[in-house]
């Protein structure tokens, strides 16, 4: 990251924890101290519209494998059953929109956003799977959703591996469809 960028994060870290808006976790790169509070800018937005892999790697829901998922992902409504629910994800939402230096802190602009989706078996609750993404650009959060379904249908119907359609997300949303010939 170049250094005006990592200047620009960190003044936005201090502002938002001098507001009391976040409060810091142990990702923490580059950290700034307002407030008593700590908050951390350690996620950068240069991988747009995807999230940082040094902060969101994905992560696996270990109850969803090849075998399992005619009894998980291919059931209808399963994902509900995983879905945290917003008392869990808002505050993480803050806090790691805080941690990629977004000047923009209206959480109502933001995604709370699976990597490695719930329909593909993605961890439901694990922070390393989850992140803020934007709803606003060129590929808004809402631009993943359709990759995400014809994922899951290409696994429920037998044409991609779970395996791979959870790699193939997992490293670039916007060319999952084509890396598996879909």
């Amino acid at each position: 990251m170049m250094l005006r960028q990592r200047l620009t994060v960190v003044a936005t870290a201090t502002a938002l924890a001098a507001a009391g808006l976040a409060a810091g976790t142990a990702h923490a790169a580059h950290a700034a101290t307002a407030n008593s509070r700590t908050i951390t800018a350690s996620c950068s937005q240069a991988y747009l519209p995807l999230p940082d892999p040094n902060c969101t790697p994905g992560a696996y829901n270990p109850d969803v494998t090849q075998d399992t998922i005619g009894q998980t992902i291919c059931v209808s409504g399963w994902t509900a059953t995983v879905r945290p629910p917003t008392s869990y994800t808002n505050p993480l939402k803050v806090r790691q929109i805080a941690q990629y230096g977004y000047a923009d802190t209206s959480t109502a602009d933001y995604e709370e956003d699976h990597l490695v989706p719930l329909e593909l078996g993605g961890a439901p609750r694990d922070p390393a799977n989850l992140w803020p993404e934007p709803r606003y650009g060129s590929q808004p959060a809402q631009s993943k959703d359709s990759v995400e379904t014809k994922l899951k249908n290409a696994v429920c119907g037998g044409r991609v591996g779970l395996d791979d359609a959870r790699a193939a997300i997992a490293e670039d949303w916007t060319t999952a469809l084509s890396v598996l010939g879909l």
